[in-house]
């Protein structure tokens, strides 16, 4: 396993359909910071997507947040309030939240993009 953060490690954070690990060194250091302030595991369903991918399972096609620096994250139950105010702390600009159905379908997205490539700061449900 190749660590690309104290906590994190590139096979976590790659793509699912190419391996490629394509996320900037700024993102990575506030994902981080969240996971040394939660204080507990973070687990990652969604990192890196190229391009390719992206289209496949996403409806922002080719050029989704995933492709340029996002992650989605298990978390469920009253974790997710706590992992929420600290993404807001944290300084991501774009989350969003999925909380209903099957707690094993919920998570939260977190994206750093800047407000001159997508309207920021933003939260939306999924």
């Amino acid at each position: 396993m190749t660590q690309v953060t104290k906590h994190f490690t590139g096979e976590e954070l790659q793509c699912k359909c190419c391996g490629r690990m394509e996320i900037p060194p700024a993102f990575l250091g506030k994902l981080e910071e969240l996971r040394e302030a939660y204080g507990k595991p973070i687990v990652v369903t969604s990192g890196y997507r190229c391009p390719r991918h992206n289209a496949d399972v996403s409806d922002t096609g080719e050029a989704g947040p995933h492709t340029l620096g996002a992650v989605d994250i298990a978390v469920a139950g009253a974790d997710v309030h706590r992992l929420l105010q600290l993404a807001f702390i944290v300084g991501f600009s774009g989350i969003g939240i999925k909380q209903k159905g099957p707690f094993s379908g919920r998570f939260i997205h977190l994206d750093d993009l800047p407000a001159t490539t997508h309207p920021r700061p933003r939260v939306w449900t999924y």
